[in-house]
């Protein structure tokens, strides 16, 4: 276990206030006065921001939960159905997230999902490789070509099991195959 040093620690979301507000927006995070700053609604206007200069809104959503700020990124600009090979749109997509939310302190989570409908193919055997790849492939270019801190990014697969949508219909199917990218409270 390492011990921070809160002063040099203040200091630094002081530094990067611009992006999660005030010092009064810190959390507790256990008996040792350690920090963490929420993410907080500077930061989901910069998303916001980028997710209309860029057209974006059909494609990318964001959620604010207990969890921290979830940034959905949907199939349709990431992957192409049944794959999780980034392609020169996708990779220009993540780079841009990656100006936002690259330079913050909180723990990054990235978390693939698909719909329910089976897959078999000697690549991906089942939902659960699928969705771990595409969160692999995601966190890998985020870290090796975006400069991002491989410290603070986890990489989780959950196949079909955490659906934000129905799976009744090929619309809403579309929304349960996404990438999301978590910035953790």
């Amino acid at each position: 276990m390492s011990n921070i040093d809160v002063t040099k620690y203040k200091g630094v979301v002081t530094a990067l206030g611009n992006v999660f507000g005030s010092e009064s927006e810190l959390k507790t995070l256990n008996q040792q006065n350690v920090v963490i700053p929420k993410p907080s609604h500077k930061l989901t206007d910069e998303l916001n921001k980028l997710i209309v200069n860029y057209n974006y809104s059909n494609s990318i959503r964001l959620e604010e939960n207990e969890r921290g700020v979830t940034i959905h990124i949907l199939e349709d600009i990431l992957f192409h159905s049944g794959r999780a090979g980034l392609n020169e749109v996708s990779k220009l997509v993540l780079k841009r997230l990656a100006v936002v939310i690259k330079n913050i302190p909180n723990d990054i989570r990235i978390e693939g999902h698909t719909d329910n409908i089976p897959i078999n193919t000697q690549q991906y055997p089942s939902n659960w490789h699928l969705s771990v790849d595409r969160a692999l492939g995601t966190a890998y270019y985020l870290i090796q070509y975006e400069g991002m801190s491989a410290d603070k990014i986890s990489v989780v697969g959950y196949a079909e099991y955490r659906p934000i949508a129905s799976n009744e219909t090929s619309e809403t199917r579309a929304l349960n195959r996404r990438v999301d990218i978590v910035i953790l409270k």
